[in-house]
């Protein structure tokens, strides 16, 4: 399939995935959305492909945020209709996918951008990223599941703070409230993010997809009996009787 706001890339077993709208600060719009939802269909059923990192062109921005201009005049209905086809055409897809999605934060990460990079898996950061959810300023709320993932990373007080006040912080100080995982120079940012996808490739693919499925019902009543219930499973699969034969064999498994 050809792109016109993406550029896909493969190295070995990880596909980078670049938002490339540079001269809107790689904005989200709606074509945006559906393309990066396409490209993550495509990767996911793509075997060869174990782990997927997410990025925006250039070192200014990530993503700036939602392109307001398509959806300024809404009405309520239309506005809803937005927020609930954002979810499920991408920020859910991402969330729940079977292979990690890493994002590499190059920079600007406001508003929608934010979001899409807390339904990653994974955040990584250049030391010069700003991160925000500036949408009161606006008269409105996050829309994209800010309310609701943010409090999960930073606890409910810290995300309050941030979405009341609007206010940008540093990748620093988004690494101290455990926003993100890790930050780097710009220029060292994305071979560190395809460092950390080639060791997390080498791991059992139907281990970690269970393993996102579990994590992800961890603040749920469902969330132990899924994680007993999938160890289970794992023990009837191929990647498990690899993985222990290696183990005992003192070799290095072929998943």
């Amino acid at each position: 399939m050809s792109y016109h706001n993406i550029i896909i890339d493969t190295e070995d077993k990880t596909a980078i995935v670049t938002i490339n709208r540079p001269e809107s600060l790689n904005a989200l719009n709606a074509q945006t959305i559906n393309e990066i939802s396409s490209a993550l269909d495509e990767l996911a059923s793509d075997n060869k492909i174990r782990v997927i990192i997410l990025t925006g062109s250039g070192e200014k921005s990530f993503v700036a945020g939602a392109d307001i201009k398509e959806f300024s005049d809404f009405n309520q209905e239309k506005a809803e209709e937005l927020a609930r086809n954002g979810q499920t055409i991408l920020f859910n897809k991402i969330e729940n996918l079977s292979k990690p999605v890493i994002a590499a934060v190059n920079g600007f990460a406001l508003g929608g951008g934010l979001e899409l990079a807390m339904a990653c898996h994974i955040r990584y950061t250049s030391e010069n990223a700003k991160l925000g959810l500036p949408e009161v300023t606006l008269g409105l709320i996050p829309g994209y599941g800010g309310t609701q993932r943010l409090p999960k990373l930073v606890g409910k007080g810290i995300a309050n703070e941030l979405i009341f006040s609007a206010k940008m912080i540093s990748a620093q100080k988004a690494k101290e409230i455990g926003l993100v995982n890790e930050v780097y120079p710009i220029e060292e940012l994305l071979n560190k993010t395809k460092e950390l996808a080639s060791t997390i490739a080498r791991n059992s693919p139907m281990a970690i997809s269970k393993a996102i499925n579990a994590t992800n019902l961890s603040d749920t009543n469902k969330g132990f009996e899924t994680e007993i219930k999938y160890f289970g499973e794992l023990f009837e699969m191929e990647d498990k009787k690899e993985g222990v034969s290696a183990f005992l064999e003192k070799r290095k498994p072929s998943f």
